[in-house]
């Protein structure tokens, strides 16, 4: 990304600058975050989106909340810290690095518990800025790591969009693109539309196209003779939340396309930084699955496209099982044939 896509601007008392992602491709614009309200929101309504991008958010959200206390005491500034929590925590359920930012703030928050309130808000913002430049390491080493799974002409499908734009600078999945890209190896990718808010074709699409890489986008529902048809040799997407066997919760479409590519003989990679594992539970049935508003899918971008009083079913993301996983592409490495051991011997305890 030639600017961040998100990040803190001023001291303690500053704000969060973000790209403003609903309004791609049409328009590159920003808002700016003052109140933990507005980052809500901007969580909640995709203009911020992709695990780790929410990850860095909520870290960030954090400071908006404590930045102008009023506490003289720990306790006080304890309960002001929990209430940005516990109210930011809320806005999206699936993605664990929201969850994992937040908790990391806390923790490092109780640490530092005997500082003078100004030094603890100054010490909570260099972590939350932190969060954010490890973040841009991360992917970096994802997409080193996952370069080295690619060849010269290697075709990709990617389904939804893990690029710079889902997290604090490069991508995850993308990042196994650019960085193969950057390698001159010559590669094209196919990216699903992503169905409904078209994350593929607004965004995926967008960011391969700036980069100058090789994209065909096509429908979610065309990815099946796509593989058919021998065009596909791989398939890299992100995810959202990892359980500790591999089990990988990601966009809405992903299960299928792992279920596609089983049944044709091409491997199914994850790309996703430690803060993407949730170790704490054992498989992909205790994720929880955030459900979107119906008008997404009856009135997407503001045009009806199904009867007024429809029912409508829409999860937003699925589950796909680690055996259908070739291998998950981590900053620590590749960790093929995912499983709980495998995943533990490679990670610890999953932190970074």
């Amino acid at each position: 990304m030639p600017v961040p896509t998100i990040e803190w601007v001023g001291d303690v008392d500053g704000h969060i600058r973000l790209i403003e992602q609903t309004l791609l491709p049409e328009r590159f614009d920003f808002i700016e975050c003052t109140t933990p309200e507005e980052i809500w929101d901007a969580i909640k309504q995709l203009a911020v989106r992709g695990a780790p991008a929410i990850g860095c958010a909520g870290a960030l959200g954090m400071i908006l909340g404590i930045q102008n206390s009023t506490a003289t005491n720990w306790d006080d500034f304890s309960a002001e810290l929990a209430k940005t929590a516990d109210y930011l925590a809320s806005s999206r359920p699936t993605a664990v690095n929201l969850f994992w930012a937040i908790d990391r703030m806390k923790r490092v928050a109780e640490e530092n518990k005997d500082l003078p309130i100004p030094d603890l808000q100054q010490r909570l913002l260099e972590e939350a800025i932190g969060v954010v430049e490890e973040d841009k390491k991360m992917c970096r080493a994802i997409g080193s790591h996952g370069a080295e799974l690619v060849t010269d002409g290697t075709r990709i499908l990617t389904h939804c969009n893990a690029g710079g734009l889902a997290t604090a600078d490069y991508g995850t999945a993308l990042a196994v693109m650019f960085s193969a890209h950057e390698q001159g190896k010559k590669i094209a990718v196919y990216a699903d539309e992503t169905r409904p808010l078209l994350q593929g074709s607004r965004l995926t699409a967008w960011e391969l196209m700036q980069a100058g890489i090789d994209v065909t986008l096509i429908c979610d529902n065309m990815a099946g003779q796509v593989m058919k048809e021998g065009k596909i040799d791989m398939v890299v997407v992100g995810s959202d939340r990892i359980a500790a066997n591999g089990d990988a919760a990601n966009k809405i479409g992903t299960y299928s396309v792992s279920i596609l590519a089983k049944e044709h003989g091409i491997p199914f990679y994850v790309a996703a930084p430690s803060s993407t594992f949730d170790l704490s539970i054992p498989d992909g049935t205790h994720i929880p699955i955030e459900e979107r508003a119906s008008e997404e899918i009856t009135e997407g971008f503001g045009k009806r496209t199904a009867p007024e009083g429809v029912k409508t079913y829409s999860p937003a993301f699925d589950v796909t099982p680690h055996e259908n996983i070739a291998a998950i592409i981590t900053e620590k490495g590749v960790i093929e044939r995912p499983d709980t051991q495998r995943i533990a011997a490679l990670l610890g305890d999953g932190t970074p």
